[in-house]
This record gives C-alpha cells, structure tokens and sequence, in this order.
C-alpha cells in the first residue's frame, strides 16, 4: 500500500482554529516561543490539583495560566505517549505501538512529521533538553539534543541551566523548547533520592501520614512507595520553578507559550499503562501572554497539544493527513467547552514482550473499554513489577489493587463499561447490564467510528497486505 494512501486516511476531530484576538494581540510585532515541560510517570499529583504535597512553583504556575481538570492522555505508556504529543495522532495512527528504547525497538511510520520537524523547518530555534524516548532520529531533528537521560541522575539544576543557556542562544530567532524530566518516574534507588541534587532542598514525606489514591492498598511498602514518589515531584517542581525564573530573567515570558504536562499515570498498579482514570487523567496547565487565568473543566487530550502548538507559532500541520486533535488556544482563560465531552485512547504494547491491545471513549459520565485481546493477562510493566507496591500486593492474593481484586485486575472482560457517577474507581463492569444496553451501545459506535476515521490497524478491514498488486 502507497505510504501516501495511508497518510492520506488518517481523520482527525478537528482542524486548527484561528487564534483567539487577545492572544493574536499580546504576541503582535513579537516571537512566538514555545517552551513544552514534559514530567514523566506523574499522575494527577499537584497541590494545585488537591493533593497535600509540596509543589508550589507549579501551584503559582497554574494561578498564572489555564489549568485543565479534564485533561487526559490518549495512551499510559512513554514513548507512545510522546509520540502522540509530538504528532498530534493516536499511537495506532503514528506508528510507537509500544517502547522506543533498547529491545522494544518502536517508531513512527515513515512520513508522520512532527514538532520538532515542523517547527524547525519554519525557522525555529529547537532544543530537547533531557529524555528522548522516541524515534527514529530523523523524525525528530532537534537542533540540539542537550543534558539526555542517564540512569539515576535527576539533575534538575543541569536541566534548567542547559535550557536557559539554549534560550539565550536563540538571537532573534524564536525558540520551540522541550524539557522532558526524569522525575518522577522510578529510578534504581528510591526515585533518585538516595543524593541531594544541586540547589534542591529535598521535601521529604511522612509515609505514614502520605495521600494514598484509590487505586492502591493502605500497605506499608505502599505507603514508603508513595513517599518516594511524592519527593520526586517536590523535586521536579523545584527545576520547573528554575526555568520559569530565568524565562522571566531574559524577558521571553510575554512571547512564550508554556505547556506543562505528564506522559502517562503514575508508576504504580492501577494506573501507568492502564486505560482506567488514574492511568489517563494528568495534569495540564497551559500558560499564554494575552490570556486570562482560569480553570477549565473541557475534556482535552494530549493529541491537541501538536495543534496548539502549531497555532501559537503560525505553522501549517502536515499537508498528507489530518491531525486527531484541535487546538487548546481557544478555550485559555475559558472555563468550560461543551463540545468537548468526550476523550478517546488506544493502547497496543508497553514493553515489547506486553501486548494488550486496547480502545476507550472516557465521556463526563461514562468510561468504555475494548480489550481486544482479553483472553490474556494484563501484563505489568517491569518497573512497577519490580515496585516494592506490587511485590507487596502480588505476595498475598487476597490482597486487593485498591478496591480491586488482584484476579479482575489481571484477568478483564472483553468490553468494560463504568457508570462514573455511580462507580468513580471503575470497579463495577456494567457492560452486561440490560440497563446499560442503550449507552453500551452509543459509545461503542462512536468508539467505532472514531477507530474507522483513524484506519485503526486492529480494526478489522483496516489493512490490506496485498493492496500495493492492485485488485484483480
């Protein structure tokens, strides 16, 4: 099959809108700069999201800009996740079906573009400061590739100082800037706490006094966990804190558009690599000059923010297909978007031995989810495998996965359907219910349709191996 066909296939929701006046006015006669700070395994875990921890530079960030209540990834897992940020297409669209790195071996299909690639074809000064974990290279031609992942090392001063000197560097060409951090996501030792870290006072938590989410059990090693964890992200708010204050130094806050957000949930059971809410459901706070502050309760996806990109900085997306996502432009300083009343996510591989395929449509009152290849175990991810959480959990059977027990955890229905104003923490499987028949039945279809519209490959007649000899 012609690449070109395939490209040619991919439908998205929506087409880039035109910028709002206010911010078409604040960035007049001025650059316009993107700065795109991405943490890694962080659940919805901020203070300014009522968790009780320690993260005030990211709290007054979020009185500062628009922060999203509603704002989900369209995959739990990194490099797809990524991928989906940087594409603005679903991980079944783009190709990183699964891990980039080592043995995993994941990318993109030839042809998809990305930020980077548009951006820096448009002119732009672009710089990855910190971890990669998408590929190949040549989709991603960063001008400079500065301070890249090394095990344990959760230098968030090195991050800081390697952007702002990048930033700087740009003259008076604008600047697209990802920052993508190691934290929170599970080092060899205790989340890269085991050190202090240069101008970093470490935030160290009570783990008997920690938050615990819903998805987890009130077990001591969980508890411990969680306290590492939580440190991690006191920690990462602190060098998020060093950008913003040297942004503000050089004067390029009133021309750059900051996005921050996480890559997948937190890096427990129940949550990364899962398609359940805590898996999705992540922190999005979106900082433009000319809009107002607010909090927004539109449901948005991580496919919107290559369109939101795009849009900021006057750039075409890709010409061969359409982007899934729209731009978050319009709804800064709002606090709602009707419209936007349902999230759609896929899920193929983590890591390469870990094929479960699935699809989901989350709505404000509703959660529907395919498992296409339910007769297998949910496989776990080898860090939280190897998590003290889960070798505490999984030792006793009989223990459940917060309200879960550990056999519906491993072993899933074919189709899930939660009733969420009833069920928050997804437990109760209505999908057999005769009285959820009818709204089976809606989401399923749009859930279907959204699958045809993407050429989802798992979707039966979406593929053609022979296409390319013509028909006969």
């Amino acid at each position: 099959m012609d690449r070109r066909d395939v490209l040619k296939g991919m439908a998205g929701a929506a087409a880039m809108s035109v910028a709002p006046a206010a911010l078409a006015q604040a960035a007049k006669g001025r650059q316009r700069n993107i700065l795109l700070l991405i943490s890694d395994d962080q659940g919805l875990d901020l203070g300014c999201y009522g968790v009780p921890i320690r993260t005030p530079r990211l709290d007054r960030f979020a009185r500062e800009g628009t922060r999203f209540t509603q704002a989900y990834a369209a995959v739990s897992s990194c490099s797809p996740s990524r991928a989906v940020i940087n594409t603005g297409l679903y991980t079944h669209q783009n190709g990183m079906y699964g891990l980039q790195h080592d043995v995993h071996n994941q990318s993109l299909l030839p042809g998809i573009e990305t930020l980077p690639s548009l951006l820096r074809a448009a002119g732009y000064a672009t710089a990855l400061v910190g971890k990669k974990h998408v590929g190949p290279d040549s989709a991603f031609p960063y001008e400079a590739e500065l301070v890249p992942e090394r095990s344990g090392i959760r230098d968030v001063r090195e991050l800081a100082i390697a952007t702002s000197s990048f930033i700087r560097s740009t003259d008076d060409r604008p600047f697209f800037v990802t920052v993508a951090y190691s934290d929170p996501h599970r080092a060899a030792v205790d989340y890269g706490n085991d050190r202090r870290w240069p101008d970093v006072e470490p935030v160290v938590y009570d783990p008997r006094k920690v938050p615990i989410p819903s998805h987890l059990p009130d077990l001591p090693a969980v508890r411990a966990d969680l306290a590492e964890y939580y440190e991690a992200l006191s920690r990462l708010d602190s060098g998020v804190g060093m950008i913003l204050d040297d942004l503000a130094a050089t004067g390029r806050t009133d021309d750059t558009l900051v996005i921050f957000l996480s890559d997948n949930g937190r890096p427990f059971p129940g949550a990364k690599t899962n398609l359940y809410d805590p898996g999705l459901h992540l922190p999005l706070i979106v900082r433009a000059p000319g809009a107002a502050p607010a909090v927004n309760d539109a449901m948005v996806s991580w496919v919107d923010v290559a369109p939101t990109v795009l849009e900021w900085a006057g750039v075409a997306p890709p010409s061969a297909y359409k982007l899934s996502g729209g731009s978050l432009l319009p709804l800064l300083g709002k606090h709602d978007d009707p419209s936007r009343d349902a999230i759609f996510a896929s899920h193929d591989f983590h890591e390469i031995n870990q094929y479960y395929p699935m699809r989901a449509i989350r709505t404000r009152t509703h959660s529907y989810i395919l498992n296409l290849a339910s007769p297998l175990d949910y496989p776990i991810a080898g860090d939280v495998g190897g998590s003290p959480s889960w070798k505490a959990i999984s030792a006793d059977p009989s223990i459940p996965i917060g309200k879960r027990t550990q056999a519906a955890y491993l072993k899933r229905d074919a189709e899930e359907l939660y009733d969420l104003a009833r069920d928050p923490d997804e437990l109760v499987n209505v999908a057999a219910d005769p009285a959820y028949a009818s709204i089976k039945a809606a989401l399923a279809e749009r859930l279907h349709a959204v699958r045809a519209e993407t050429k989802d490959p798992w979707l039966a007649g979406q593929t053609d191996p022979y296409a390319h000899v013509g028909k006969h």
